[in-house]
């Protein structure tokens, strides 16, 4: 059984030991009768036995889980720890319990640094002076039996060093190379709306858009891998008064547009002209608000005209995700058009509606900014489709939860229509998350924001297929395609081109600014998708080149024991099993970069390991191979396997040769 579980059952067994001894001694109780009331008696032994009862049941529930899942080393000390914490000041409530990775082997594998916490809190709270080595040392000697501490040591004034036993971290690396890279147990499955991307219908996609496409993608990669049910939602910009303007001048430039597809060949263009219409010809722009009002009131004629624009739109917007191979399901803000009556009337019969020159607006608590849910002229806004995107995604779609994946600016907005949702009671924020994922905007090389010379925003297309010529570039001067067949340095280019790109913005903390630059994405050193991908690469030939196949390295997995003897082995191994708390982590703060640093630490942790360890003996003269170190090898494959994890995660599509 996996640790978890087999932790798990050995605080149930000790429980129901400990509420069968109670149940004893009530009952002796009773029989001398002792001063507490015989009905409190009952009542509490009632009280125990339901709780043995359930503790029973939940034990062969325990038992008869899958023992698939990888375990979380950090979460299970943390288990562990808090048990030894408990018995030790069984009276003390929320005792801080900080478990992390120990910076030097010299320091253990992991530190438990509760005890200078728990000192100040009962100087604090009791007036105790008591120093954190001797609390260290209680802690210490309440620790329960488990299978994975080898021994631990105090430190300092109070460190608690803990040690992890070979055996253990040799079993789990073994079970990650049999069952494969499976997700870390994390409870019921939920629920989650992922709200990303979301470009205006009739503009193009630009590198504004970009960050929201690829992390909102990588993120709801993350919670299928763990197995959450994801809804992967693009909000687009496909209703409001622009269309007005739009529809009227495709009725001027292609008259015909009801029988015969108008060549629509640049949107872009076509907006432009259209607005310079709209601001310039006083006709016009009335003729704009009167095709507004024929659409919302669904007219069929001018339906088609806005399906033509949509479709034009939605014929580019799905070039861009085929591209960087993202999964997106459109629901714009039309899907939520015939529920904003019933959201404003909800507002007003729930006492929350003001009115302010003809506005209809709602005052959130600790908002200085109403909400707008109707303009004066009757007509919806902004706020009320997101109010009514927020119901439906908490009621219709039950979602346990919601991700806003928006840039920082939107902030205040997003913020005042969660609190609105909150308020009228849509949602219980201590039972369903509703978070804004904000992240910040993309800068050119003059730390300025992203622009073509001309000043224009950079064109999203235009972007990736520079990112397409710039990597082929790189390998060619590295001769790539002298080695390479034509389709494997096809392969190699879009992986390397599309995966930094991605890569740049994922390794950067989302809510910090982050300047693009080419040169560093594609340079081949550092924490970048190039030296990864080549790191990968080289990780995957060691085997083949060993003449070591797939199902060769399937029964070793099965029947050779991992050695983890020398200290890099032992650094590696380790090292490979923190991903899923890696993932834990990302999880509950949703920032990506923590997976990148951590599959550049992987890789440099395996650099260190392959350079002191052989994996493969030849000959120094023949070059003949002399001897296969077949545990090593499996090292490799753990750390590839990982890696290759990481980089589906992050949307990066690595190749076997690069």
């Amino acid at each position: 059984a996996s640790f978890l579980v087999a932790t798990q059952i050995s605080f149930q067994e000790n429980e129901i030991k400990l509420l069968t001894a109670e149940i004893e001694r009530l009952k002796n109780f009773g029989c001398l009768g002792v001063s507490p009331s015989l009905e409190g008696l009952r009542d509490e032994n009632a009280k125990l036995k339901y709780r043995l009862n359930f503790l029973k049941k939940s034990l062969q529930e325990e038992r008869s889980k899958s023992t698939k899942s990888m375990i979380n080393i950090n979460s299970c000390l943390q288990e562990i720890f808090g048990a030894a914490i408990q018995a030790a000041y069984p009276d003390l409530e929320n005792p801080p319990l900080v478990v992390t990775p120990s910076q030097q082997p010299k320091f253990g594998d992991y530190q438990c640094n509760s005890a200078m916490g728990i000192s100040q809190i009962l100087l604090k709270t009791r007036e105790q002076k008591v120093s954190p080595r001797e609390i260290a040392e209680r802690i210490v000697k309440n620790i329960p039996a488990n299978e994975c501490i080898e021994k631990v040591e105090i430190a300092g004034p109070g460190f608690i060093n803990v040690h992890l036993r070979k055996d253990f971290v040799s079993k789990q690396l073994s079970s990650l190379l049999i069952n494969g890279v499976q997700p870390p147990a994390i409870g019921k499955r939920k629920k989650v709306v992922v709200d990303f991307s979301s470009p205006n219908i009739a503009k193009e996609m630009h590198v504004g858009h970009l960050r929201s496409t690829i992390i909102g993608e990588s993120m709801c990669r993350l919670f299928e891998f763990v197995g959450y049910d994801v809804l992967r939602l693009n909000h687009l910009g496909d209703w409001g008064t622009q269309f007005g303007m739009l529809i009227a001048h495709l009725q001027d430039k292609f008259p015909d547009y009801l029988s015969v597809s108008p060549p629509i060949g640049d949107l872009q263009a076509f907006y432009k002209e259209s607005k310079q219409r709209f601001d310039t010809e006083e006709e016009f722009k009335k003729r704009a608000y009167q095709c507004v009002v024929l659409l919302q009131s669904k007219n069929p004629d001018f339906i088609k005209a806005w399906n033509l624009i949509c479709d034009v739109s939605r014929r580019e917007f799905q070039k861009i995700y085929n591209c960087l191979d993202i999964t997106i399901t459109e629901r714009g803000e039309s899907f939520y058009h015939e529920m904003m009556k019933d959201i404003v009337k909800e507002f007003e019969d729930k006492g929350f509606v003001q009115v302010d020159d003809g506005r209809k607006i709602v005052f959130v608590p600790g908002f200085p900014v109403p909400l707008t849910i109707m303009k004066s002229d009757g007509g919806f806004t902004y706020d009320t489709s997101d109010l009514a995107a927020l119901k439906h995604r908490l009621c219709e779609e039950k979602g346990d939860i919601l991700i806003y994946v928006v840039d920082s600016g939107q902030s205040v907005h997003l913020q005042t229509v969660f609190a609105a949702g909150q308020m009228i009671g849509w949602y219980d924020p201590k039972v369903t998350r509703v978070a804004h994922a904000a992240f910040g905007v993309v800068l050119g090389e003059d730390k300025k924001k992203f622009k073509t010379r001309s000043g224009d925003t950079v064109r999203l297309i235009d972007l990736l297929e520079e990112g397409l010529k710039r990597a082929m570039d790189k390998l060619k001067d590295k001769e790539r395609d002298k080695v390479l067949t034509p389709e494997e340095l096809k392969a190699a280019q879009t992986s390397v081109a599309f995966g930094c790109i991605k890569y740049a913005d994922l390794s950067h903390n989302r809510l910090n600014d982050y300047v693009f630059s080419f040169d560093k994405m594609l340079d081949d050193r550092g924490n970048t998708a190039a030296y990864l991908l080549y790191a990968f690469t080289r990780i995957r030939a060691i085997a083949r080149l060993a003449n070591i196949d797939e199902q060769m390295l399937r029964k070793a997995a099965r029947e050779e024991v991992l050695v983890l003897d020398h200290e890099k082995e032992w650094k590696l191994g380790k090292c490979i099993l923190r991903f899923p708390e890696i993932l834990q982590k990302i999880l509950e703060d949703l920032l990506l970069h923590t997976l990148c640093d951590y599959l550049y630490e992987l890789a440099t942790t395996f650099t260190e390991f392959y350079d002191s360890c052989y994996c493969v003996e030849k000959d120094r003269q023949t070059g003949q191979i002399v001897k296969v170190n077949m545990w090593r090898l499996l090292l490799c494959e753990a750390t590839a396997t990982v890696m290759a994890k990481g980089f589906d995660i992050l949307g990066i599509k690595p190749v076997q040769r690069m």
